[in-house]
């Protein structure tokens, strides 16, 4: 069985690429092989490149656990929301190449990055909960309220708009498109770029600009999970 998550070395930054052959989904085993990566790279102190495979970048979480509901359920969006954590306060860049189709998860994953760099083509980006019958965790919404651009917020969650790449990039999922064949260089260049910034002012700095972001998610996780599946069930 293939890696799923593959981790590649360069002079300026480490890569991260998921590829499970189909959609990406975040199932557990996606999520450990993705924090595997992260300790790989957080021990070298390099800018941090996630990729997906061509065409996917992720669907979102494991279709197969959420509809089993129950305790899998209830561990799967807290893996989500722990990443999106972890993502949030890492010390060094995290620069996203989001090679396709980028939902549910998948674009919260957007929305938990310092760079996103998408590419040119006919991609869905954005959170289709409501579509599929599901209240968006909170710790989702809260992500979204700091991420997404105000005035679209109703529109991109409670009517879970779907965006193309260059849309994505006017509401907050993405920060440039470029064509498909220039991502992955997109993406180094940005990472060589921010390698050269200083990391404990980066890492201070960012936790100084994400801090009242945090709290909000602590309390979001909270209100999530605290009554344990009884309140993802009533909000699903």
């Amino acid at each position: 069985m293939p890696e799923l998550v593959t981790i590649s070395e360069e002079e300026s930054y480490v890569m991260l690429t998921m590829d499970d052959g189909k959609a990406n989904a975040l199932s557990f085993a996606m999520f450990e092989a993705l924090n595997a990566g992260l300790d790989a790279a957080e021990a070298t102190g390099k800018v941090v490149i996630i990729a997906g495979r061509p065409g996917k970048f992720s669907a979102g979480f494991d279709l197969s656990v959420m509809g089993g509901g129950g305790d899998a359920m209830v561990k799967l969006l807290r893996q989500g929301a722990e990443l999106s954590q972890r993502l949030l306060s890492f010390g060094v860049p995290v620069v996203l190449a989001v090679s396709g189709h980028a939902l549910a998860m998948g674009a919260l994953l957007c929305l938990s990055a310092d760079y996103r760099v998408g590419m040119k083509g006919n991609y869905k980006l954005g959170l289709n909960e409501v579509a599929i019958g599901m209240t968006l965790p909170w710790f989702g919404i809260e992500l979204a309220r700091a991420r997404l651009e105000e005035t679209q917020l109703n529109h991109a969650v409670g009517l879970a708009h779907i965006y193309a790449p260059e849309g994505a990039v006017s509401v907050g999922y993405l920060d440039e498109v470029i064509e498909e064949e220039q991502l992955l260089a997109r993406a180094a260049e940005l990472a060589a770029g921010f390698a050269a910034l200083n990391m404990p002012a980066h890492k201070g700095t960012k936790a100084r600009i994400r801090e009242p972001l945090m709290l909000r998610l602590e309390e979001a996780l909270r209100r999530d999970f605290e009554a344990g599946d009884a309140a993802i069930a009533a909000a699903s």
